[in-house]
């Protein structure tokens, strides 16, 4: 099922949220929505506050560059390299709004994949990008904290790269 994608300035946008105590069977569904709702609205990533749910849950969405879709439970970010650098991203909680967003290049994550399992995930690139986007989502961070500064959006429409 597509669910609606909430936009600023709803304050679950800007609310830490809830560790998932239990993976339900309706935990499960809202993720397999969420990812339908990610693929629908041509998104990289979505997270549980962009679809008014206050819980740590996201999807990442990087089918097109070879990386199967996959869902994170609980997820936290142990590692962050030293090494930074810009690029511009776009926010669908933010429609029409882009810029430069100084982030590291690599990071190792840990969280609970949809079977339960704990798992630990070593990213760098778009993937490390997306993920510590999402991780914002969920601790109530949006990128318009984050911006270097504004930008019109074409080197994400350039690179023809979906927006989260």
């Amino acid at each position: 099922m597509i669910l609606e994608i909430i936009t600023v300035p709803n304050p679950i946008l800007t609310t830490k949220t809830q560790p998932v105590a239990k993976i339900t069977p309706d935990v499960l569904k809202l993720a397999q929505d969420m990812i339908e709702t990610c693929k629908q609205a041509q998104g990289i990533g979505l997270a549980a506050p962009q679809i008014g749910k206050s819980i740590r849950l996201c999807v990442v969405n990087l089918e097109h560059m070879g990386i199967p879709l996959f869902a994170l439970i609980n997820p936290k970010i142990k590692k962050k390299s030293w090494k930074k650098s810009e690029m511009e991203e776009g926010c669908l909680s933010i429609p029409g709004i882009y810029g430069i967003v100084r982030r590291p290049d690599k990071i190792k994550v840990g969280a609970l994949n949809l079977k339960g399992q704990e798992n630990e995930l070593s990213a760098d690139g778009l993937l490390a990008r997306v993920i510590q986007h999402e991780v914002d989502h969920l601790d109530g961070i949006l990128i318009t904290s984050k911006l270097v500064r504004r930008t019109d959006g074409t080197e994400t429409k350039d690179r023809k790269k979906l927006k989260d």
